[in-house]
């Protein structure tokens, strides 16, 4: 067996930028352990043609990427060329990743933590007969041995793990945080093609599509708001209720192990040393114990408020404010009061709009809180009655809303409409109520089945049509929402122009500024429940 050279490899994913900086992060790990044992640091790049160049966008050139490796600690960079690999293929890359570690024979070869370097690492492993250990958070060299710290028990403890044959390259996955890229240059920094036998494409396998990944509105390493659940939230449910306070408060959602463990949410959102490393201005820890795993990447965050209903919790001794409640029934109340104080908060920046003294317009804060819920442009308009140009309008502060738009956004985010309304726009609404409510009571075709209730929000009538007759109400469009159901007769509610026709025991729920009209299709009386809900 050929001795060990006793450098430190990692692999360079040139898919994207994105992924690039993750090799760089591990780079800076791999020079320090190069360093204590006084060997080189590497970085090898495979390289593609030039067909699947252009159909994978994004993909790094290997001059640039091997510079920048070299600045940011690589003694040596390895390139893998004239190999023509025509697809992204672990299989393929494999072959020739294991051809360079036959000819180099590195002591350590590290690859990030990803879906594509963990398939890729384990076939390299494999070919090798050589020792994978996965998710590492840390690295070490110990009297010539290499030490990694990796997640053991579903994550509840942290073990300790070596190889056990020290003649053999050893390959690790590694958690893309555990370090940052390095700022000291690499030395000599030479950069040496390596020349392997091309690997061999298996006929059989095919390949059938290939898409891009779905790209959030903001990653969770860069938000400056993030929700994080943990095991105290009980079952994928009680998980669920945290991506709705996410959306209200405009940030993002994580997770610790067991969420993730238990598919109640994506691998992309886990937090902590085999996960993501957060420093957002605010930290929502909801149900979460406060394993080292997970507060290793929030120990960056500004702000951390946490809620478990164990008092002893060791999230407690971290967090900044701490509240002791259970989790799934704090959850709901707090999303309720956030709601409340965004959508006031939204009503208040109305009267700012164009205005230099308004720090961030309603416009700002509703297209934030759309593109937090995952909100289309059409979505929205089509929910709230409008237009996606409208939408685009009030996003930008061109045009203020009135408050018809408030009420449906009300209804959309689920509060209460009265949320939007200051004392003035509620004394306003409150006369238009009183006065539609005296025209509806005096016309003929109206019993009020509230009476004396003309500042009320609800009111009740009842509406009878001679037969073939249409109805003529004082008031056919007003703010807020009406609700018909025919008790007897046949009813055409035109809406906006448009007919619909209700037999006895069908209803219909409408936004009652449209401009509505009802006429009797029978030939006796026909009667109807009007419910009324203005603001």
């Amino acid at each position: 067996m050929r001795k060990l050279t006793r450098q430190i490899w990692v692999y360079g994913d040139l898919r994207s930028e994105k992924f690039f900086g993750l090799s760089l992060n591990i780079l800076a790990k791999a020079r320090e352990l190069a360093q204590s044992v006084n060997t080189r640091a590497a970085v090898v790049f495979l390289e593609t043609s030039e067909d699947e160049k252009k159909v994978q966008k994004g993909l790094l050139s290997i001059s640039e990427a091997a510079e920048r490796a070299v600045k940011h600690g690589a003694d040596t960079v390895y390139v893998i060329a004239g190999c023509g690999l025509d697809i992204l293929r672990a299989d393929a890359f494999a072959f020739a990743l294991s051809e360079a570690v036959l000819k180099q024979n590195p002591m350590l070869f590290c690859f990030p933590l990803t879906d594509f370097c963990k398939e890729l690492a384990a076939r390299v492993a494999r070919s090798h007969g050589g020792g994978l250990i996965a998710d590492c958070s840390d690295l070490t060299i110990k009297n010539g041995s290499v030490i990694a710290t990796s997640p053991a028990w579903g994550g509840r403890i942290m073990a300790e793990i070596t190889y056990s044959d020290t003649n053999r390259t050893g390959f690790a996955t590694v958690a893309p945080n555990i370090a940052i890229p390095s700022t000291e240059e690499g030395k000599p920094g030479n950069i040496e093609e390596l020349e392997v036998d091309c690997p061999y494409f298996q006929e059989e396998l095919e390949l059938l599509s290939r898409l891009p990944e779905e790209k959030d509105c903001r990653g969770i390493e860069d938000a400056e708001i993030v929700v994080a659940g943990g095991a105290g939230m009980e079952s994928a449910e009680g998980f669920s209720s945290l991506s709705e306070l996410a959306a209200v408060l405009g940030g993002q959602l994580g997770a610790t192990r067991p969420p993730v463990l238990n598919h109640w949410i994506d691998e992309k959102r886990l937090i902590g040393q085999t996960g993501k490393t957060i420093r957002p201005r605010l930290l929502l820890s909801v149900g979460t114990s406060g394993a080292v795993q997970y507060t290793a990447g929030i120990e960056d965050s500004k702000t951390i408020v946490a809620v478990n209903r164990d008092k002893k919790a060791p999230i407690f001794e971290m967090a900044d404010i701490g509240i002791v409640a259970n989790a799934n029934s704090f959850v709901p109340l707090f999303t309720s009061l956030v709601k409340t104080s965004v959508m006031r908060r939204l009503a208040d920046d109305i009267g700012h709009i164009g205005k230099p003294e308004a720090k961030q317009g309603f416009g700002q804060m509703l297209k934030k809180l759309r593109e937090a819920g995952k909100w289309s442009l059409e979505k929205l308009a089509e929910t709230t009655d409008q237009s996606p140009d409208f939408i685009r309008q009030v996003e930008n502060d061109e045009v203020a809303p009135s408050v018809s738009f408030l009420l449906r956004l009300a209804r959309v985010f689920k509060v209460d409409p009265g949320t939007f309304l200051g004392e003035e726009q509620k004394t306003m609404m409150r006369d238009r109520r009183t006065e539609a409510y005296i025209k509806r009571t005096e016309n003929y075709s109206y019993q009020t089945l509230t009476p004396g209730a003309e500042n009320e929000h609800l009111r009740a009538f009842m509406i009878a049509i001679e037969s073939r007759q249409d109805h003529k109400p004082v008031a056919y469009k007003h703010e807020g929402e009406e609700f018909v159901f025919v008790i007897e007769g046949k009813i055409e509610l035109t809406l906006a122009g448009k007919p619909q026709i209700l037999n006895a025991g069908e209803s219909l729920r409408f936004n009652s500024e449209i401009t509505h009209k009802l006429k009797s299709l029978s030939d006796d009386l026909s009667r109807c429940l009007v419910i009324l809900y203005t603001p």
